[in-house]
């Protein structure tokens, strides 16, 4: 029976999702460190950082927009950072990650018991407030977003990078 089980988990993982369903992405440990992996890695493309939890009401007003924003915008990369500080929340950020649009995004969640730790890595003066955005142009530079982000602030930011890029 095990011998089955093991085989129709690998058959349902070759076959992929059902057609039209999103392909959900690997949920990575945010841990020491990964912050400067997230800034080396897009380097030189306009980026959305966006910080959320699945204990934060606004964030789950939010998140759906993102994920538009997300497939309206393929030239962003699009970077999801569950900060919540409740342990253990890794189904219920896939679930609402795809419920939103966003599994196919580069997702992370803190992995780390000292969070401000991970915050202060991010940005010394955060003190842990969600939903944050960071917007970071091709040049490098950051514009943060306190509180839930709107769309056409985002669409103006991104008009801005595509006008500087030509």
């Amino acid at each position: 029976m095990k011998h089955f089980l093991l085989a129709a988990t690998f058959l349902i993982a070759c076959l992929g999702a059902a057609p039209g369903a999103e392909t959900p992405s690997e949920l990575k440990p945010f841990v020491r460190g990964s912050w400067q992996d997230v800034r080396h890695s897009h380097a030189g493309r306009p980026t959305l950082v966006h910080f959320w939890g699945v204990t934060c009401g606004p964030c789950k007003v939010e998140l759906p927009l993102l994920g538009q924003f997300m497939k309206d915008h393929s030239e962003v990369d699009v970077v999801m950072i569950s900060a919540d500080l409740v342990p253990n929340l890794d189904s219920a950020t896939r679930a609402m990650l795809e419920k939103a649009g966003l599994a196919s995004a580069e997702n992370w969640i803190f992995s780390d018991g000292f969070v401000e730790r991970l915050r202060f890595e991010i940005d010394p003066a955060w003190q842990g407030d969600i939903p944050r955005t960071l917007l970071i142009g091709r040049d490098g530079t950051v514009t943060t977003i306190e509180g839930s982000a709107e769309i056409p602030d985002l669409e103006k930011w991104l008009f801005q990078q595509t006008a500087t890029s030509k």
